[in-house]
């Protein structure tokens, strides 16, 4: 059996191969709701093969929200609308996952003021946020908490907490935002600590929590993997309850990267490595031989496509047929199945 159709175990959430959907903001929900757009797009995913797919970056707040079309979990009813997506997901074969953030000074919601850590704008094209209180502060991991419960409550396998391209948690984490001269600045991974903490009350310990992380800030005065990975193991997450880390990069200022298949990859294996916490890579790659090549390196778990599943839902059956792997194929379209 090839590695990229290998079943993989996270706790209790059994994965039948190590192909991800990342997070990818569709900007198509009102009032944060999930709706036919929604169902369609990932329960097509589903049948085409990919193992688990999460769910794009979910508000916890309503100003938390990186678009006002962006999907929220700070209600019931918005938990009642994606239980409908996990429920076809789901019957589709595939396991499900939903990414939960808290956007700070990079949200464009209209109308509501920008929170940060500190008061320093992303670029021009924002406007100057305002620096949380410690009240606020406690508001966000609360409301990390309550989402987590609907999460739970709408029958995910996973959830992630979004602490990666420059949104609230990653502007805590980076020097480059983070001027605080409190315990939340004097720590940078303290507000992370707390949220996966608030999770974890919730979110039961048999099942697997991820956590995104920008691996590299591109900026000398940033972070650097072998720094995220020492704040890591300091903070102690695994003990605390991560089980995942989803490797990514970027996003905290605006800074060049060249991007090319597998870019990242290196980020993931010094994180994997050093912090022995499983981890998901990626990162434009389309070839299912790098893809397999890519799951041979050590720290290396699972491999997320992006723009590849958007633009190929099927990728994985194409994926097995150029492996050589043998795989069950959907009912309805065993009769396109590859010779």
């Amino acid at each position: 059996m090839k590695r990229l159709f290998e079943p993989l175990e996270l706790k209790k959430l059994k994965l039948k191969n190590r192909i991800v959907m990342p997070p990818m903001c569709m900007y198509s929900a009102e009032e944060g709701l999930a709706n036919a757009f929604h169902e369609t797009h990932y329960t097509t995913r589903a049948m085409g093969g990919t193992g688990l797919i999460i769910v794009e970056a979910t508000g916890v707040l309503p100003q938390g929200r990186i678009s006002d079309h962006c999907l929220g979990l700070w209600n019931d009813a918005q938990g009642e609308a994606l239980s409908r997506v996990v429920e076809r997901v789901h019957a589709a074969g595939a396991k499900i996952g939903i990414q939960l953030i808290h956007a700070g000074r990079k949200s464009t919601v209209t109308g509501r003021p920008l929170q940060a850590p500190s008061a320093v704008r992303f670029s021009e094209d924002f406007p100057v946020p305002e620096e949380m209180s410690k009240t606020e502060i406690e508001e966000v991991v609360e409301a990390y908490r309550s989402a987590a419960l609907r999460a739970l409550n709408a029958g995910f396998d996973l959830v992630e907490i979004h602490a990666a391209h420059g949104y609230l948690i990653n502007q805590f984490l980076s020097p480059l935002v983070n001027y605080r001269s409190d315990a939340y600045g004097e720590n940078q991974f303290l507000l992370l600590t707390e949220v996966v903490q608030s999770v974890r009350s919730v979110w039961p310990v048999e099942m697997p929590l991820s956590v995104r992380i920008s691996a590299e800030e591109y900026d000398k005065g940033g972070l650097h993997p072998e720094d995220l990975a020492s704040g890591i193991l300091g903070a102690n997450l695994q003990a605390l309850g991560v089980d995942l880390l989803h490797v990514s990069s970027g996003g905290v200022v605006s800074a060049p990267v060249r991007d090319f298949p597998g870019y990242q990859l290196e980020f993931a294996r010094v994180i994997g490595t050093t912090t022995g916490i499983p981890t998901i890579t990626g990162g434009r790659m389309t070839d299912p031989v790098h893809v397999e090549d890519v799951l041979a390196l050590p720290g290396i778990d699972l491999v997320f496509l992006g723009r590849e599943l958007l633009r190929n839902p099927y990728w994985p059956l194409a994926a097995a047929q150029r492996l050589g792997v043998e795989i069950e194929w959907p009912k309805q379209y065993e009769r396109a199945r590859y010779k």
